[in-house]
């Protein structure tokens, strides 16, 4: 079986945790896009910081390697469906949490008219009733790239009689 993984955490907690402002606007977003907890809100925020740490980190560079490293690093948010590929570095560097949690397999479902609700989203994920292509995804944090929204669906159960 091999080794197993050295498991770390893919978040970081707030540096000040009890501000009211901080926790209004994470309790605001963990229920607007359904989140379990916020947790899965960290985890987006820190995908966002690693992106704009690398596109700050860019504004240094110049010349070719800037061109070049900037092409890589717009692509990538292309495909991931959060910006478009005709962005600069300053759209990096605009990007919010709610652009990363708009590309949530849960809010996809919700938004296309799937479900009836956030929750219900939720559910039918969890249940094993959504399909990306002809892969079943029970995972509600799926990150669904760009053009893969048409290949959503949902497939519920006969209900027998």
């Amino acid at each position: 079986m091999g080794d197993p993984k050295r498991h770390r955490k893919k978040y970081e907690t707030p540096r000040h945790p009890w501000r009211a402002d901080v926790l209004a606007e994470e309790l605001k977003l963990v229920g607007e896009y359904g989140l379990r907890n916020k947790r899965e809100l960290w985890r987006a925020a820190a995908t966002l910081r690693k992106y704009r740490a690398i596109a700050r980190s860019l504004f240094v560079l110049s010349g070719e390697e800037r061109k070049e490293k900037e092409g890589i690093l717009i692509g990538k948010l292309a495909r991931l469906g959060v910006l478009p590929s005709t962005a600069t570095l300053d759209d990096v560097l605009r990007l919010t949490v709610r652009d990363f949690l708009e590309r949530r397999l849960q809010t996809v479902v919700y938004k296309l008219g799937m479900a009836t609700s956030i929750h219900h989203a939720r559910q039918l994920i969890v249940h094993g009733h959504v399909f990306v292509g002809d892969k079943k995804v029970r995972s509600p944090s799926y990150h669904v790239m760009a053009g893969e929204e048409r290949l959503i669906r949902v497939l519920l159960p006969q209900l027998a009689k």
